[in-house]
């Protein structure tokens, strides 16, 4: 218990509660029960890609691309519906998904295979599968009256209460914080991004975890993209553009390190929690939505800065324990 309160999760929930608190003074509804549920909702496509920007991160690395993914995997999604109206909805679901996975590929393989720079690779296949998105779609939309049904019931429908998009979010962080704390893979992922050198010298192959990790990203973005495009009935081309932005905010805010080698998935889905509720407060209290990602930089140069001092912290006290 003592460790856990000195955590950055712990801290990121006392500032969660606080932030909730002084909103709710402006705004008594804010701590319904229906808007809790609705904040949780709307930032369940934010958790589940900035996981996949965790992993990424942990190497020491970052995905650019990650809202050119989403765009591109729920437009073709979204236009096999449209096309194949009669193709089933959950079909169509796993061919977004594998999209994404076979673009998280093309970033993976270039980083592991090519030698080329995560945030180079990235900058680049940004640009490129957003430029993908309007080719396939001629710069046209998809809209509501375009989709089935079903398609746009993938992330509506509901199971004890929660929707289907909350679930996803769910599943998605249980997978992954198993993966990344009892698997061997995931702990090859820490070990690369703490130390890259004693890590080959220990037998873990930086290739095959830089291709997982974009591969797994790639998924992520698949899932998202599909979830994207159905829960708002419509596919645009400028769907999830400076995304990537925001998974990376919560990835700081949630205490990894841009640096590689620390962090963790809990951490993570509060860092984009912590974002959400910030999104939801604004408007309830009559703030222009311009101020959005003003305040939304702001945290993350604050949260930077605290991260940086909470390093240099541990590696002070590592020191002086090695020398008594």
């Amino acid at each position: 218990m003592k460790r856990f309160l000195r955590t950055r999760e712990f801290n990121l929930i006392i500032l969660i509660v606080v932030l909730m608190i002084i909103v709710a003074f402006r705004a008594p509804h804010f701590l319904s029960g229906e808007n809790i549920e609705r904040i949780i909702n709307d930032t369940s496509i934010l958790i589940m890609v900035s996981i996949g920007q965790f992993f990424v991160i942990l190497t020491g690395g970052i995905d650019l691309s990650v809202g050119s993914v989403i765009a591109f995997s729920g437009m073709a999604a979204s236009m096999l519906n449209q096309y194949q109206p009669g193709i089933p909805a959950a079909i169509v679901f796993l061919v977004g998904v594998v999209i994404g996975l076979a673009l998280g590929m093309i970033n993976g393989a270039i980083v592991a295979f090519g030698k080329v720079p995560p945030i180079i690779t990235t900058l680049g296949t940004m640009s490129i599968f957003r430029g993908f998105t309007f080719v396939l779609s001629k710069g046209q939309w998809v809209t509501a009256h375009e989709m089935t049904e079903s398609y746009m019931a993938i992330p509506h429908g509901s199971f004890l209460g929660l929707t289907n998009l909350i679930w996803a979010a769910i599943i998605i962080s249980a997978i992954t914080y198993y993966f990344s704390r009892y698997t061997r893979t995931g702990r090859e992922v820490y070990a690369i991004g703490g130390n890259k050198v004693a890590a080959r010298f220990v037998g873990v192959k930086e290739e095959k975890i830089n291709f997982i990790i974009f591969a797994i990203s790639g998924i992520l973005c698949g899932i998202a993209g599909v979830m994207w495009t159905s829960r708002y009935a419509a596919a645009v081309n400028e769907t999830a553009t400076g995304f990537e932005l925001q998974t990376v905010a919560a990835c700081v805010l949630g205490g990894v390190s841009i640096a590689g080698g620390s962090g963790a998935v809990p951490g993570v889905i509060l860092g984009a929690l912590f974002l959400g509720i910030i999104n939801n407060a604004l408007p309830v209290i009559n703030l222009s939505p311009f101020f959005q990602m003003f305040i939304q930089g702001f945290v993350v140069l604050l949260a930077m800065f605290v991260n940086t001092m909470m390093d240099k912290r541990n590696e002070k006290l590592l020191l002086n324990r090695r020398r008594a």
